[in-house]
């Protein structure tokens, strides 16, 4: 007997807001999604909500959102983010291995970063809603326009996206195409 596989029913909505309190359906593929919303969509991942100084206050307020839920309500989560302030951004320094004194990392820093809690939404995005993101960088480069200071640091803070889907792979691992027979893999050992 084959067990049920229960998928995640992503919300779909135009942002994260309305994924949160009124989505136009929910749907746990692409192609489900795009028949719900009649047109393309594409996967977002964003945080919703105000900012919680603790995991427990975070919990309060989100409880129904993201504990003793059904295997395909699960599209929320509570994730910590180091709290940014404009003008003020709190960056880590990046640390070298000492192998110092039998210790292979130095002591951590005597204070740890201001960090807050905040409400993540996975849901499906329509192609025509508006974004809050800046441009691709090689969008931006290819116009040839002049880039200010703040669409240039919304633009290194972005998750590198693909031009297009990745293609399959024609070969596996440990194999290769015949210089004279191109059309012919055989196995690489």
């Amino acid at each position: 007997m084959i067990a049920a596989v229960n998928a995640i029913l992503y919300p779909v909505a135009p942002n994260a807001e309305q994924a949160l309190s009124k989505p136009g359906g929910r749907a746990a593929r692409e192609r489900e999604a795009r028949a719900l919303a009649g047109e393309a969509v594409a996967f977002a991942t964003e945080p919703v909500g105000p900012a919680f100084p603790t995991r427990d206050a975070a919990l309060e307020a989100y409880r129904e959102r993201v504990e003793t839920l059904a295997p395909e309500d699960r599209y929320c989560q509570l994730v910590e983010r180091i709290l940014t302030e404009p003008g003020h951004p709190q960056r880590l320094a990046p640390v070298s291995p000492t192998f110092a004194d039998g210790r292979r990392w130095p002591a951590a820093p005597p204070e740890p970063p201001r960090t807050a809690w905040r409400l993540l939404i996975s849901y499906w995005r329509p192609a025509s809603a508006p974004t809050a993101d800046a441009p691709q960088a090689r969008v931006a480069r290819k116009a040839g326009e002049a880039i200010d200071r703040e669409t240039l640091k919304s633009i290194v803070q972005q998750p590198l996206r693909p031009v297009k889907p990745q293609q399959p792979l024609d070969i596996g691992l440990f194999e290769r195409v015949l210089p004279e027979a191109p059309h012919i893999v055989v196995p690489d050992e």
